[in-house]
């Protein structure tokens, strides 16, 4: 209770008890008591009012307060742990959440997560998830000791399949114990980093020797990243407590905070929910367009762009990622602002905000934040769509397995989304200088486009997917995938349709015709053995020599057929005389003019390189092969 006053000492008495609730916690009515009692001791109305007022402001003090610590544990959640944080209120079970969603999505047999201490200069374990051993959950490691002391020191990832035996790390009695007591082998470690600074370690370990992808490096600096932002959560509430040492100014912090927190939340809700739900790349940018008021674009890591949503700017310049990339912030460009999406160390792509150029640092914050999310979007994308690709691969393989089963292959097809059934087109392909892996990545792409299969065959690239235009698909799919992987790509096709049993011999007949593309100098070209002309036909063990006639003799059949002529017979016994017209006019019984006139058009209709040795050549083996097959013999009333 307040005693009686009437100076200033009584006012500043009332306000330290105002202070000492505030500290206490104590409950919403304790707060009149102060001008209560002031006012029953007969102080000064100013004085009444200015306990009254500030009882007011402590009371807002007291409801944000209220609000932070039921929102802290909300605002730092990770999209795929939103499930299992939402029920949580403090730090620690964050991080265990963390840890533990950890260990699931990379399937080790633990996972920690180790903090920093700027006072003892070392760093030490603040979370285990799987770990059996007493003296490893107690363990404190040197700035540069150990995998763990090296990631605080450089703020870079490391890992080793068998940490024991690894020369690279600096090895101590107490760490190597430890470790051996917890019988791990493999581990992964990654930064918790604020901005440039680093606070802690995020391990993932396994009890026997392996070795850690790309991916699992790039999920783990992702959850990494999510529990910095957990512990900077916890740190700007304990700031915003401290504040409170001065009531006016701690007010307006605290208001400036509950903003920008309020306005975080929103973003991970509504973000976090899309995912959750499913939604894709575009209403993710939507989702930050109207959380930022402005428009919004998102690119992948190679610049290919995948949502544009109330925006009318270019892609983002290299050197805007690049910057952000470095900064791990977003950084400002030409009216807009650009965020490297990152995965750790790894560039993702970018999100890209137009229209916003006075964006403050609460909003800088947020859209981060956003950019975060966004980074676990495109991971989980990728995640999916390279587990769709390895079952496709595995698929084709066995589609081009002579001694597999067709009708089961066939189902499994279909649970695939792809019928066997319509007329497909086998492509075997080769990149020249660029990685196999690039040219398998630029073909499933195109697989998923065209609803087929891709994988690696034999040493080759392949890809399997429905075609009513083999020859000119093969051309327009080397165009295509030349650009992806910035060099020639030569497609050697084959048709592939009725029955899946077709398939090894299709891939056969498109190896030929792959060979005989590179043979012939056409780098880069795509096609068939059927547009190889005779070389095609002799290659080709499934040879269409009706087609073939046609494809060379089309004009003279089509020519005699309408006419009643016979072009295709003068042309057969010119080439019979030994390309002599005074020979050709005996053998037809006609005169030179005749034979004349007769070759002008014969020239007009194949072109005026006819009788180069190449095409003649051709021309002379379509017309045998016309003639065995039942074509019409030569006669003296051609014209």
């Amino acid at each position: 209770m307040l005693t009686p006053v009437t100076d200033r000492a009584g006012e500043g008495a009332g306000l330290r008890e105002l202070l000492g609730l505030l500290a206490r916690g104590a409950p919403a009515e304790d707060f009149a008591r102060p001008a209560a009692a002031a006012r029953a001791a007969g102080a000064p109305a100013g004085e009444v009012a200015a306990l009254v007022e500030a009882a007011r402001v402590a009371l807002e003090v007291h409801r944000t307060l209220l609000r932070h610590r039921a929102r802290e544990a909300e605002l730092t959640a990770l999209f795929d742990t939103a499930g299992d944080l939402a029920a949580l209120r403090d730090l620690d079970a964050v991080l265990r959440a963390i840890t533990h969603r950890a260990r699931q999505l990379l399937h080790t047999d633990v996972t920690y997560l180790s903090l920093n201490d700027e006072a003892a200069g070392d760093t030490f374990m603040r979370v285990t998830e799987g770990s059996v051993s007493a003296a490893f959950q107690q363990l404190r490691l040197g700035m540069g000791e150990g995998l763990g002391g090296l990631v605080a020191q450089t703020a870079r990832p490391y890992a080793t399949g068998d940490y024991q035996g690894d020369p690279r790390f600096r090895h101590t009695r107490a760490i190597d114990g430890a470790v051996a007591e917890e019988d791990l082998h493999a581990i992964l470690g990654v930064p918790l980093r604020l901005g440039a600074r680093v606070i802690g370690v995020l391990f993932a370990a396994d009890r026997r020797p392996r070795a850690f992808s790309a991916r699992e490096v790039a999920l783990l600096s992702s959850l990494a990243d999510h529990a910095a932002i957990a512990i900077d959560g916890a740190r700007l509430l304990e700031e915003t407590r401290r504040a409170l040492a001065e009531l006016n100014a701690a007010s307006r912090t605290i208001q400036e905070n509950s903003d920008a927190l309020r306005r975080a939340e929103e973003a991970h809700d509504r973000l976090t929910g899309l995912v959750l739900r499913g939604g894709d790349v575009t209403e993710v940018a939507a989702a930050i367009g109207t959380l930022l008021d402005g428009g919004t674009l998102i690119h992948d890591a190679d610049g290919v762009e995948l949502a544009r949503v109330r925006a009318h700017s270019p892609a983002p310049p290299a050197a805007a990622v690049a910057a952000s990339r470095g900064s791990g912030r977003a950084v400002p460009r030409e009216g807009s602002w650009v965020c490297a999406v990152l995965a750790g160390p790894e560039l993702l792509g970018s999100v890209t905000l137009t229209g916003r150029a006075d964006l403050d640092d609460a909003g800088r914050r947020l859209f981060e934040r956003a950019a975060t999310v966004t980074a676990l979007l495109l991971l989980l994308r990728r995640q999916v769509a390279e587990t769709e690709d390895r079952i496709r691969g595995e698929l084709l393989g066995d589609l081009l397995s002579p001694s597999a089963d067709p009708a089961g292959l066939a189902v499994r097809a279909r649970r695939l989304g792809v019928d066997l059934g319509l007329p497909h087109a086998l492509f075997v392909l080769h990149g020249g200088g660029a990685p196999r892996p690039r040219l398998l990545a630029a073909a499933a792409h195109q697989a998923r486009e065209r609803g087929g299969l891709a994988g690696v065959h034999h040493d080759h690239v392949v890809l399997l997917a429905p075609s009513r235009s083999v020859g000119a698909d093969a051309s327009g799919l080397a165009a295509a995938l030349g650009r992806a992987v910035g060099g020639p790509v030569t497609v050697g096709a084959a048709r592939a349709e009725g029955s899946p049993a077709v398939l090894p011999a299709a891939h056969a007949e498109a190896l030929r015709c792959l060979a005989s593309l590179r043979a012939l100098g056409r780098e880069g070209d795509g096609g068939t053995l059927a547009e190889l002309g005779f070389l095609g036909m002799l290659l080709g063990d499934r040879a269409d020599l009706p087609a073939y006639v046609r494809e060379v003799l089309g004009p003279l059949l089509d020519y005699d057929e309408r006419r009643g002529s016979d072009l295709v017979g003068t042309l057969r016994v010119y080439f019979a005389s030994g390309m002599s017209q005074a020979r050709a006019k005996d053998a037809l019984h006609v005169h030179v003019n005749t034979v004349v006139q007769r070759l002008e058009r014969i020239g007009r209709l194949l072109g005026p390189d006819w009788q180069s040795p190449d095409r003649a050549l051709e021309l002379q083996l379509a017309l045998r092969l016309h003639q065995v097959s039942g074509g019409a013999a030569p006669g003296p009333s051609a014209s």
